[in-house]
């Protein structure tokens, strides 16, 4: 295996020259653990930490090494490395950290496409569908729609489905799947390119494993059966994973999300509501909220049915949601100056003290 199969580019290559960092190897980061790295090479995969600077210099969540990253490592023993340096990352898909408000998780890095896995029967709903759309198209990510364990369902309640992503998400690419019998999942094979990464993004217990072990064309990841009771699949998936693909892709693999919490999505938002900022540009007021101002051309787009409600709603869900993070990390920014103030000021008085 090359380091071109899993995503190596000219690019990358020019930057380790360009930086001296020509004694390291390359690595892409193809799982991560508490601060713990597996890291996959030309030659095979190591384990790998950070170097003390790295750890101690790093301010951010973006400082540390994230699943998809390519760094320059150096053996020091038996497949065994440090990570010197993290190379500049073309996409960051990320989402609101649960339970911290203002900060992000990042989920996956140096992305092209993310497929959106969601079941058809108990799991399926359009407004979870849009918030994944949503982060896509924040991380300049390519999404494609997959939903899966399409047995589950009669065809009109699957066609049901069908129509609905299209009227919600028009133009972005749709395939159905199912495993029991195996069907669709050749539907998937043009969207897949040697070289190129894709990222799973879905819930818990959605077929995520299950795709991720067709398209490899192995068995890599367990899946769990369906329970007869609630027709769901057992969430199995508990870190992020990287591999490559039986026809050259790589593909990212991660623990479903129970929740989706969006952070810095403003492009994406746009993007995925389109339709909806359209209108807004012929509102009466610039600073339209689109809740009770007179002259409304998104209100009144909906209530011509030119505007799919549904939709209309959710945008506005999530645009709250936006500004709500968006006062959260400014919040946490200024504690944050304070606190580095309060700092700087305690080691000038003990400075003083001892001269």
């Amino acid at each position: 295996m090359t380091l071109e199969d899993i995503g190596y580019t000219p690019a990358l290559e020019q930057y380790r020259k360009t930086q001296k960092l020509d004694s390291f190897a390359p690595a892409r980061v193809v799982s991560e653990h508490k601060e713990r790295y597996r890291v996959k090479t030309s030659e095979g995969e190591l384990e790998a930490e950070l170097i003390g600077n790295l750890r101690y210099t790093a301010t951010d969540r973006y400082d540390f090494p994230a699943v998809g990253d390519w760094v320059a490592i150096s053996e020091y023993d038996q497949h065994k490395a440090l990570i010197h340096a993290i190379f500049p990352r073309t996409s960051i898909i990320e989402r609101q950290a649960v339970g911290q408000s203002g900060q992000v998780q990042i989920i996956a890095t140096n992305i092209d496409y993310g497929l959106i896995v969601q079941a058809v029967d108990r799991d399926f709903n359009i407004n979870r569908l849009e918030r994944y759309l949503t982060i896509c198209h924040a991380s300049k990510v390519n999404p494609i729609v997959v939903l899966s364990k399409v047995d589950l369902i009669d065809a009109p309640a699957l066609e049901s489905a069908l129509a609905e992503v299209r009227l919600r998400l028009k133009d972005i690419p749709l395939v159905s799947v199912s495993s029991h019998p195996d069907y669709g999942y050749h539907s998937l094979a043009p969207f897949i390119e040697k070289g190129k990464t894709y990222c799973l993004l879905g819930s818990s217990g959605v077929g995520k494993s299950t795709l991720l072990n067709h398209l490899s064309g192995k068995t890599l990841m367990k899946t769990g059966e369906i329970s007869d009771k609630v027709r769901k699949g057992k969430h199995l998936t508990t870190h992020r994973e990287l591999v490559v693909m039986q026809n050259g892709g790589i593909l990212i693999d991660n623990p479903g999300m129970r929740e989706v919490g969006i952070s810095d999505v403003r492009y994406g938002v746009e993007t995925t509501f389109e339709a909806v900022l359209a209108y807004a540009e012929r509102c009466r007021f610039k600073d339209c909220t689109h809740l009770h101002e007179a002259g409304c051309a998104v209100r009144e787009a909906v209530e011509q049915g030119e505007i799919d409600r549904g939709a209309f709603d959710n945008f506005l869900k999530l645009q709250k949601e936006k500004m709500h993070f968006e006062s959260s990390s400014a919040e946490r920014k200024r504690k944050d100056k304070e606190l580095g103030k309060m700092v700087k000021q305690v080691k000038k008085q003990r400075k003083r003290n001892k001269y």
